[in-house]
């Protein structure tokens, strides 16, 4: 089981583990030893999230969110299968975290009556110069 908040907690169910060979650095080990973790949780199906925490978590995990509705995250930064396990568990929890947090709304303001002047002033500074830019015709 996976603690996220308070409220929210993972299954063993939800979570599967599938453990490949890393690329990079890892001598003779590298082409022997599975240590690369790919952790996929069915958020989709999780009964343990609310429904508007799927849909921020949708928005957040972007390319990881697969067709199925499950999120997949690779970890293969270490040479330990164990340490990478714990890497892409602790990816998760942040992930879901962030998606516990409900944005604040935005408040609609109207510029202020200085403002709106001096960007008109400014527009019309700007026409004046750009109109001056034009052929210059010879005095005779």
């Amino acid at each position: 089981m996976l603690q996220i908040t308070d409220t929210i907690m993972i299954e063993d169910w939800e979570l599967t583990e599938q453990f490949t060979r890393a690329s990079g650095p890892g001598g003779q080990n590298v082409n022997k030893v599975s240590t690369a973790v790919e952790l996929r949780f069915e958020a989709e199906r999780s009964p343990n999230l609310p429904d508007a925490v799927k849909r921020r978590l949708r928005r957040l995990a972007g390319r990881r969110w697969t067709a199925d509705g499950a999120i997949l995250i690779r970890a293969e930064e270490t040479r330990s299968q164990a340490r990478n396990r714990e890497l892409a568990r602790d990816r998760l929890a942040e992930l879901i975290r962030a998606a516990t947090v409900a944005p604040k709304r935005r408040i609609k303001t109207r510029p202020t009556l200085g403002s709106q002047r001096r960007r008109l002033k400014a527009k019309a500074v700007r026409g004046t110069v750009k109109s001056l830019r034009g052929k210059v015709e010879p005095d005779d």
